[in-house]
């Protein structure tokens, strides 16, 4: 049987429109991992391993809770609190791979589908630089399930940036991945659209020559995200960009959405 698992290589832009402009771009690759195949990809690839160090790795615990427990259990139980009932259709999680032992993933993506193949739901799963996750359980409208359409919102629930406030929406763009990926994430202020950011990327085997390729291309990539994120930071302190106040954190790790929210933008 044909795997679903995936790797994906391109690259993510982010762009703030006030009260300076600023903008970045950096080359990246992703893992798009099918929650039932991690264990034959570890079996199957010698440079890819779950739960042990390789070059390339998936660590339960860097995800969910943080306990390491089943995956797809906690996703299930997201989806039911969402009334979101997937059966046994698949799981799908888009991320970075710890590389010699170390990540940071700032966004991953869970796309859960329905036995006959239709994206039923969204996950998102964000983590601050400050060691904080959050994850947004979005259903997918039915009229975008079957072409895998992404078109979501959300409140935002965790402080990110010290140089973003609270008081945003999120909206979300993009479809299920296939032999391209693409989203794009708006952050929208009661003046309008502040930040965007787009991850885009093309498919590629998930085999041990894909993944020496892309990790010799991009070498110690999850550290660079990490010192890009501060070295960023950095230059919008001298741009003159206020900081923030940091919040109390939300009261729950997890937003449950019951429907999906129209965009504030009208796209």
């Amino acid at each position: 049987m044909t795997e679903a698992s995936a790797l994906y290589r391109g690259g993510v832009m982010h762009r703030r429109l006030r009260p300076k402009v600023h903008e970045l771009n950096y080359r990246a690759f992703w893992l798009l991992l099918d929650l039932a195949e991690i264990d034959g990809l570890d079996r199957r690839l010698g440079l890819f391993s779950r739960n042990r160090f390789n070059l390339l790795s998936f660590h339960d615990r860097d995800h969910g809770d943080g306990s390491g427990s089943a995956l797809r259990s906690q996703v299930e139980a997201w989806l039911a609190r969402a009334g979101i009932d997937i059966g046994a259709g698949p799981i799908r999680l888009l991320t970075m791979p710890r590389v010699m032992g170390y990540v940071f993933n700032p966004i991953s993506l869970y796309y859960c589908h329905r036995t006959d193949g239709g994206l039923a739901a969204m996950v998102y799963e964000v983590t601050s630089t400050f060691g904080v996750r959050h994850a947004y359980v979005i259903p997918v409208p039915v009229e975008d399930q079957a072409r895998g359409l992404i078109r979501q919102g959300a409140a935002k629930a965790l402080y990110v940036s010290p140089f973003i406030g609270m008081d945003m929406d999120y909206e979300f763009r993009g479809h299920a991945p296939a032999e391209r990926l693409d989203l794009t994430i708006d952050g929208i202020e009661a003046d309008g659209l502040l930040i965007t950011a787009a991850m885009s990327a093309e498919r590629h085997p998930l085999e041990d020559r894909d993944l020496w390729s892309a990790a010799l291309s991009l070498p110690f990539m999850t550290f660079k995200v990490v010192a890009a994120i501060h070295w960023e930071a950095l230059k919008l302190w001298i741009k003159g960009v206020r900081l923030t106040r940091q919040p109390t954190p939300a009261r729950e790790p997890v937003t449950i959405q019951h429907h999906a929210r129209e965009s504030r933008l009208g796209r």
